[in-house]
């Protein structure tokens, strides 16, 4: 149940916050104190746009905030899968919207998408107001009621779950279903592109191991002449190498030992070090030594070879790796073609089965729903004369069709004649206000009992109606009050008076500014309410006394005549 609203900066309301309770709540007020801002800060968290205009004059920023609490399974399964905890089934929600256009959506304190937002809030309440009465008058929405009256749950949700795998397989089989021309010219491609790949007998690092020879062939000249240097220098110089002078110095020292026992060592180093030449010279005469052949031949091959792999890189990949890579998936390809009449064999007996199963269900479900249909039918159209429709007929007509669709197989439509000799007619078909109220408030409270939501919040819903009609309505809201908690605004003394806790919506000056203040009343400031909206400004002790009795009479009644024993009526679809 919505335990705290907090509004900021919302239209005309500065700081508002609204503490409510279970059972049977309403909002009151002059015409435009500010009644509808309570529903447009709730829609708010539903995912309704967010005009700049709603935004408080001179504020950056405008803030909703709605504290839940006791969330139901749905709503906790939910907020599971978004990967959010819960604090003892309490569940804080809030949306902000700035000037900027900029939206941030919380919950729990958590930043996250409108769509999470909306999600989770559709589980705790939902808004019945006198605009909406059109969704009303959807196909589906007409679907989702019947199939909540008659507890389907749990079959659709089996149903779902198979009808969701039946077509996955189906877009698995259309993908095979290519023609045979189709299949023919794929398998051509597949098989040249894998015998191109192929007979290049490309090699890991192969490309990097060209590039590096073909740099050193590009500057076989240059080395040649500089490693020659070198190695001359070293070792083999005519004048005098590196090695030949080490040798003279290591044995003219060599000469000193018996005077000098201790240049015996330095004499060993310097041999060590001409060793050590004699092997540097070595490699250095080694990087001239390009193998056999000639190395302009051996360039041409490079360059054919680097030509090669570039051609392949432009139509199969970056590098060799890429390359090898597209060879993988096309053999993959390939062979998943070569399968394919065994895998489609496969896919559509699998598909052949689920379909039966999927019809079973349909089937299944489609009897419930056609069983149900007469007795919720009977069950509107006994409201529907409750709330001052006598000469109304009512049905609810399913159609079952072939296609198998997410919510089984069936169209609903609900008809409906407000007077005698007059043949049902769809309810887009009614022109009056009021009558679609009454009809969308015996639907609710018929049709809407087991949907799950804690929290309904009703518009204006007496809109159109007459005082006496009223009542009803408000004694039909305190029914549905006993097992979810309701909240109305409304303009109604005989709806108010019938309520367990009463709001009052007021605006004001403060600083030169227009606020719109929320408070609850006491028992004085009901009467006092109740009597203006019964007899306007000037209010005279009679009317607080009609007041006071209106509302003492509510008390007495609501619990004695506001429960409709639904389940009692039985009959024939048409009432």
């Amino acid at each position: 149940m919505l335990r705290l609203l907090q509004i900021e900066n919302i239209a005309l309301i500065r700081a508002a916050e609204i503490e409510l309770c279970e059972g049977f709540s309403v909002l009151t007020g002059e015409t435009g104190a500010g009644k509808s801002i309570i529903i447009d800060s709730l829609s708010l968290l539903l995912g309704s746009r967010a005009p700049r205009e709603l935004i408080r004059t001179g504020e950056q920023r405008a803030t909703v905030t709605a504290l839940f609490e006791n969330i139901g399974q749905e709503c906790a399964d939910l907020l599971s899968e978004y990967g959010i905890e819960g604090e003892e089934r309490s569940l804080l929600l809030s949306r902000s919207v700035g000037t900027d256009g900029r939206s941030v959506a919380r919950i729990n304190g958590r930043t996250v998408t409108q769509s999470m937002l909306r999600q989770v809030c559709r589980t705790l309440l939902c808004i019945h107001g006198q605009h909406d009465n059109r969704v009303l008058m959807q196909k589906d929405s007409q679907l989702r009621l019947l199939d909540a009256y008659a507890g389907l749950t749990g079959r659709l949700r089996e149903y779902a779950g198979v009808y969701s795998e039946l077509r996955e397989v189906e877009r698995e089989l259309e993908k095979h279903r290519v023609d045979e021309a189709e299949k023919i010219r794929l398998r051509d491609m597949l098989t040249y592109q894998i015998n191109e790949i192929s007979s290049a007998k490309l090699k890991p690092g192969e490309e990097e191991e060209l590039n590096s020879k073909r740099l050193r062939l590009q500057n076989a000249e240059r080395i040649r002449r500089q490693t020659g240097f070198a190695y001359r220098a070293l070792y083999a110089g005519e004048r005098g190498s590196a090695a030949l002078l080490l040798d003279r110095s290591a044995a003219a020292l060599g000469q000193l030992t018996d005077a000098m026992p201790e240049v015996g060592e330095l004499a060993a180093r310097l041999e060590q070090i001409r060793y050590e030449i004699e092997d540097i010279a070595e490699a250095v005469r080694s990087l001239s030594d390009y193998g056999e052949g000639d190395p302009t031949a051996r360039l041409d091959k490079i360059e054919e070879r680097l030509e090669l792999i570039n051609r392949l890189k432009r139509k199969y990949g970056a590098d060799i790796g890429g390359i090898l890579r597209f060879k993988a998936e096309a053999e993959a390809k390939l062979a998943s073609l070569e399968h394919a009449e065994e895998r489609v064999a496969e896919l559509t007996e699998r598909a052949a089965a689920l379909e039966g199963e999927t019809r079973r269900l349909a089937g299944e479900i489609s009897a419930e729903r056609i069983k149900n249909a007469a007795k919720a039918a009977k069950e509107v159209c006994g409201e529907l004369k409750f709330l001052d429709m006598p000469g109304v007929r009512f049905e609810i007509k399913v159609t079952p069709v072939r296609e198998l669709r997410p919510d089984g197989a069936d169209e609903v439509e609900f008809l409906i004649s407000a007077n005698p000799g007059e043949s049902p007619m769809p309810l887009s078909k009614i022109a009056s206000g009021g009558e679609l109220s009454r009809v969308m408030l015996a639907l609710i409270y018929v049709l809407a009992s087991n949907d799950g939501i804690p929290t309904m919040i009703f518009d204006e819903i007496d809109a159109g109606i007459s005082g006496k009609t009223s009542r009803k309505v408000g004694m039909r809201l305190r029914g549905i009050s006993k097992d979810t908690q309701v909240l109305c605004v409304t303009h109604s003394a005989q709806i108010a008076s019938l309520a367990d806790r009463h709001f009052l919506i007021s605006k004001s000056e403060v600083d030169g500014r227009t606020e719109t203040e929320v408070r609850p009343l006491d028992e004085e400031g009901r009467v006092a309410e109740v009597a203006r909206i019964l007899g306007g400004i000037n209010i005279t002790e009679l009317q607080r006394e009609a007041a006071r009795e209106m509302i003492e009479e509510g008390r007495n009644l609501g619990d004695k005549h506001s429960t409709y024993h639904k389940h009692e009526i039985t009959g024939e679809t048409q009432c």
